[in-house]
């Protein structure tokens, strides 16, 4: 009998329910025409309507597939109508010899509304089906195809990430070079920073996010190698608040900026210049900047492979809830900005009257 029980599922209350009033419906609507009493209709759509939702269930749970779905559901409402049509009988006191002789108009009636009142519930049923496969269907393509964005999202930004790694090093790696000819004693001490600093940065580079403080302090390691090199022409100073340094933040961006700052901005026009690293949040907006006191705003640098590398990634990240702003420094340099959005998450004519009948 277990083997069998999986032919019963979906019996629920609820369902039973639904038959009960689909039946009490039918008794209201048909008892016009007819000269039984409501009450003996009822009986009557009731034992059809129980035994035609069993046979239904069983019909919609087979596992074999050799005739469509369909057409086993109406071959259940028809079974279903005979046999509760027949139980009708037996449950009245009738003789059942009888029902197929001198009562057998009144069965062929209740048989005939039956299957008319069943099919027409297989009917809507069958449509509610249809519908919730087409919807599946949809919540899958679009689950399907979202996770194809999802990945080409991510090969995007591996692309631009990696762009990123041998700009940034072979930069670094020609500051040594500079040192080393320049000034031959401090390059072991250089070289020693650049070591200490790579250790921490390369691990770093191909994650998907690091932290503001983790930033903070490769960015601080760079600018050491770099005032190593510069001397006293380079300063900086860094107003990150301790609060922030555990916030999420998209690695090797703010390296951008610093490098933008001491190549482009401090290094090719003054004696002595700072830059300054800042982060703060107000109104739901997470703010990093890096603003030196250099060359100012110059069309290579807003529009420079670096940064236009960092706006596709903000956007590619954070779509419209982010963005970079270039702005000029009062009274002399640049302030570049990375400004993230941390508190948003991406509709009768009367009847005519027919001739009565008895129903079984």
């Amino acid at each position: 009998m277990k083997d069998h029980a999986y032919l019963f599922e979906g019996l629920t209350l609820k369902r039973v329910l639904l038959v009960s009033l689909l039946c009490v419906f039918a008794a209201t609507a048909i008892v016009w025409f007819f000269k039984n009493t409501w009450l003996d209709l009822l009986v009557s759509a009731l034992c059809v309507g129980y035994t035609s939702m069993v046979f239904f269930t069983m019909a919609t749970n087979l596992r074999q597939r050799r005739v469509p779905p369909w057409v086993a559901q109406v071959a259940s409402i028809i079974l279903g109508s005979f046999v509760g049509t027949v139980l009708t009988g037996l449950v009245k006191g009738r003789d059942f010899g009888s029902m197929f002789t001198e009562r057998l108009f009144g069965v062929l009636i209740t048989m005939s509304l039956g299957i008319g009142f069943g099919c027409w519930a297989v009917w809507i049923y069958y449509n509610r089906e249809r519908e919730a496969k087409v919807a599946a269907e949809l919540a899958r393509a679009r689950a399907e195809r979202s996770e194809l964005e999802k990945n080409v999202l991510q090969a995007r930004l591996a692309l631009m990430q990696a762009q990123v790694e041998p700009h940034f090093l072979f930069n670094t790696l020609a500051n040594v070079q500079h040192l080393v000819e320049v000034d031959p004693p401090s390059a072991s001490r250089m070289l020693e920073s650049l070591i200490q600093y790579l250790r921490a940065a390369l691990p770093r580079m191909r994650e998907d996010t690091t932290t503001v403080g983790r930033e903070t302090d490769m960015a601080k390691a760079f600018l050491d190698i770099h005032r190593m090199r510069m001397g006293s022409r380079l300063d900086y100073v860094v107003e990150v608040p301790e609060a922030l340094r555990c916030r999420p933040f998209p690695p090797m961006m703010l390296i951008t900026l610093v490098e933008n700052a001491v190549i482009h901005g401090v290094d090719p026009c003054c004696e002595a210049g700072t830059i300054t690293i800042r982060a703060s949040e107000e109104g739901g907006k997470l703010r990093f900047s890096v603003s030196d006191t250099g060359n100012g705003i110059s069309p290579k640098k807003g529009s420079g492979v670096g940064l236009v590398n960092i706006r596709e990634r903000l956007k590619a990240l954070y779509g419209t809830g982010a963005r970079l702003v270039m702005e000029e420094n009062v009274p002399r340099g640049v302030v570049a900005t990375i400004e993230v959005d941390v508190s948003s998450p991406e509709a009768a004519p009367a009847p005519v009257a027919a001739p009565t009948a008895q129903a079984a």
